[in-house]
């Protein structure tokens, strides 16, 4: 704080003994002790108030930071960052026939691929009617191609 060295502090106290006097020297002691006391608690509360400053300072970044991520929609940032044109969810949007692929209402199709065939199992679930069954046979046994062995005698 103060560089003051001890030698300095005993020529401070002997000039004080000698212009005050040895009968009034403890009064000014003791008011110098009072001023020193209020100038220390003036500083704490000038360092309290700044302190408070930056806190409620660091408050507010917190605050609008906080704000920002609550108004960020992640879902809408995903899809601009994987999908920018829409592509791959136009593939995924299924009509009211239930073909893939195909687009929505209102909007005609400026591709030319043609939509898959519908599975006859998926189409007959979906009307209520009970799925064609079919029969899987087992697959014909291979033969099995032999090589004469040689007979040791």
């Amino acid at each position: 704080m103060f560089d003051i060295a001890w030698s300095e502090l005993m020529l401070i106290a002997v000039v004080a003994l000698v212009v005050i006097g040895p009968k009034d020297l403890p009064k000014a002691i003791f008011t110098l002790g009072k001023w020193v006391r209020k100038a220390r608690v003036v500083a704490r509360e000038f360092q309290t108030h700044i302190d408070d400053m930056m806190r409620e300072t660091e408050l507010d970044e917190l605050r609008r930071e906080a704000l920002k991520t609550r108004d960020m929609n992640i879902k809408k940032m995903m899809e601009d960052t994987i999908d920018p044109k829409g592509e791959v969810s136009k593939a995924f949007e299924v009509d009211l026939n239930g073909h893939p692929g195909s687009p929505p209402e209102g909007e005609a199709d400026t591709t030319t691929a043609v939509s898959p065939a519908p599975v006859p199992a998926l189409t007959a679930a979906a009307e209520g009617t009970p799925a064609p069954t079919t029969t899987v046979s087992s697959p014909a046994p291979v033969p099995v191609a032999t090589t004469p062995t040689d007979k040791q005698a």
